[in-house]
């Protein structure tokens, strides 16, 4: 702390001197007579102010920077967030040492987009992350959509300043653009010198799961053309026979062989999928396809432990992106049955403990001190993961809504937590809205570098806030978007105290009156199945967080006032954004076998080159 001195005050010597014995500074047999007060008082503060202050400590430091990433976990899921019977102690022991923010929130509701926007500090609308036709993700590793090499990465600015960059875990983002290795999307061109992990993301369909992303309905599809085709061939030799119809057997031939070719495929599609998203490469080179299960997570913790020894000794930039707590909830045995949430808490119980495992994993390496972690999640919890009575999604607590709802809170609310021991103040919550992309200013400054200045940076610099030496956050206005279309808008209104949150568009949850789109795997962003609201819909989130009650110019006197703010700041959001190709259209976003990577001759995509870790 930098004392400062009146000099004009030489009766405030006392205070002074106290002020300075709470900073350590020892005075023996001090004498001095009234005289010499106000002379001591000013040497006193010429000395200290030598001293750095916390505030001149961060400015001048490089801290390593280490970034936890969970998957579609839900922010009630958490025990600092609330939740009292799932044991998360490890992430709690962050949030009690640290820095935790209440309003933090996901650029988008679902992976690819919401990662995106992490990376670059920017809405996924800006990099044509997104889609029109809902096709809410990145659908393949063989498909050539992914994040542009044209964008800026926080990794990228932070390698240019002299940081190791590693990511380890999901990635999400894309691989390929023109050739199965020409790896346009890849992390390593991204900015991260290292990477080891999934350059797709953990799926139902990578354990042929009863919850499945796409196997199904390509099967279900398979069958149809198999059954339409079966009936052509059928009724064309039926009408041959009995000379109805005068043709060569070559369309019953062609019209048979390619049904027995839909069927088998049909019967392998599940076998497929399975080889051709769910593996693990180490930088460039696939290293198990199909990824052993069993063998992920103690090769995820030995892979940052040996990242953090090599690296130790310069600053350094790690991501771990886990693959928890996204179905199908891969847990190793020492969790199963553990939890009292079945084997969702189990997964995320687990992942709580390699969050442990990694910060000890720091401390042994003696790193505690210099580095700056931060824990997350790309978006809200899951609530359509059902089978029968069972719930493998996650819990978003008083939040309504979850994972693929662009607008509600259970959607895009996420826990945000800092620990940087003797830097950031332990304990302290805040309560301002802040985004998942204001991580990249944050870092970007934090290393030394320049945030972009070509390009809009949606992300506000944090650093303020988490000191306390700004009152509020940066961000006045918050855009929420379902795939490019905008359904929602949050107004912090400082001056009263007030989060405004304004809905323009709503998804129909099914069946009516319940709190989801049950029955499907997200809720739709367009289409007959949402609800265009004029007037919107208004909520005041600072006393209603749950979105329970709806605002009317009867119940709000304030009512036409924010709706003509709000709608004012979304035009002069418009007004900044730019035509760009969507990555997630349908030609971006389907499966090109001249894409997909193989450790084999294609299709003999299997592979197994490293050994169990130890």
């Amino acid at each position: 702390m930098r004392l400062v001195i009146n000099r004009c005050a030489p009766c405030s010597l006392d205070l002074v001197l106290s002020q300075a014995a709470s900073e350590g500074i020892l005075f023996h047999s001090l004498q001095v007579s009234l005289c010499f007060r106000g002379w001591l008082a000013g040497m006193l503060g010429v000395l200290l102010s030598l001293a750095p202050s916390a505030s001149s400590d961060v400015s001048a430091s490089r801290p390593n920077i280490l970034l936890l990433m969970a998957d579609d976990l839900g922010i009630g899921d958490i025990g600092c967030y609330g939740n009292n019977t799932m044991r998360t102690p490890n992430i709690d022991h962050l949030a009690e040492f640290g820095v935790k923010l209440t309003q933090h929130v996901s650029a988008a509701s679902l992976c690819t987009p919401s990662r995106a926007a992490f990376l670059t500090g920017r809405y996924p609308v800006r990099s044509g992350m997104v889609s029109s036709i809902g096709h809410r993700v990145l659908q393949w590793t063989g498909a050539s959509g992914g994040l542009p090499t044209n964008e800026t990465t926080f990794a990228k600015i932070l390698k240019e300043k002299g940081y190791a960059t590693g990511l380890i875990g999901k990635w999400h983002l894309g691989l390929n653009c023109e050739s199965a290795s020409d790896h346009c999307h890849h992390p390593l061109h991204h900015g991260f010198d290292y990477f080891y992990g999934m350059p797709f993301s953990m799926m139902g369909d990578c354990a042929r799961w009863e919850l499945s992303e796409k196997r199904v309905n390509l099967e279900q599809k398979l069958n149809f053309l198999f059954q339409v085709l079966a009936l052509v061939a059928l009724t064309l030799a039926a009408g041959k026979l009995v000379h109805l119809i005068s043709i060569s057997w070559m369309p019953v031939i062609w019209s048979a062989l390619l049904a027995v070719l839909l069927l088998t495929t049909s019967c392998f599609v599940g076998a497929l999928i399975v080889h051709a998203d769910c593996f693990l490469m180490r930088n460039h080179t696939i290293t198990e396809q199909p990824m052993r299960f069993q063998r992920v997570t103690p090769l995820i913790l030995q892979e940052v432990e040996s990242f953090l020894k090599r690296n130790k000794l310069r600053p350094f930039l790690l991501f771990v992106s886990f693959l928890h707590v996204h179905i199908p909830l891969i847990t190793t045995k020492n969790f199963l049955g553990k939890s009292a949430h079945g084997l969702y808490g189990d997964n995320v119980e687990e992942m709580d403990w390699m969050v442990g495992q990694i910060l000890d994993a720091l401390d042994m390496e003696g790193l505690t001190n210099s580095t700056l972690v931060y824990f997350t999640s790309d978006h809200g919890g899951s609530l359509e993961n059902q089978f029968g009575n069972t719930q493998y999604g996650g819990w978003n607590g008083i939040y309504k809504g979850g994972k693929g709802m662009g607008g509600w809170e259970g959607g895009i609310r996420v826990p945000g937590i800092f620990r940087w021991p003797g830097l950031l103040p332990a304990g302290r919550v805040i309560g301002d809205p802040t985004s998942l992309m204001d991580v990249f200013p944050t870092v970007v400054q934090l290393a030394g570098g320049e945030v972009p200045q070509d390009r809009v940076i949606d992300g506000r610099d944090l650093l303020p806030l988490l000191l306390g030496t700004a009152q509020h956050s940066d961000h006045e206005f918050l855009m929420h978007y379902c795939e490019r279309f905008l359904h929602a808008a949050r107004w912090h209104q400082r001056d009263r105290g007030t989060l405004w949150k304004v809905h323009f568009v709503t998804p129909v949850f099914q069946p009516e009156g319940a709190g989801a789109c049950y029955g499907r795997k997200v809720c739709p962003c367009s289409g007959e199945k949402v609800v265009h609201h004029d007037p919107p819909l208004l909520f005041d989130l600072s006393r209603d967080p749950s979105e329970a009650h709806v605002l009317t110019p009867a119940s709000e006197p304030l009512f036409y006032q924010v709706m003509e703010r709000v709608q004012q700041a979304v035009r002069e959001h418009q007004q900044t954004l730019s035509p760009v190709p969507l990555q997630l259209d349908r030609l971006g976003n389907l499966w090109r076998p001249w894409l997909q990577p193989c450790c084999g001759p294609f299709p003999l995509c299997w592979c197994l080159r490293e050994d169990d870790p130890q």
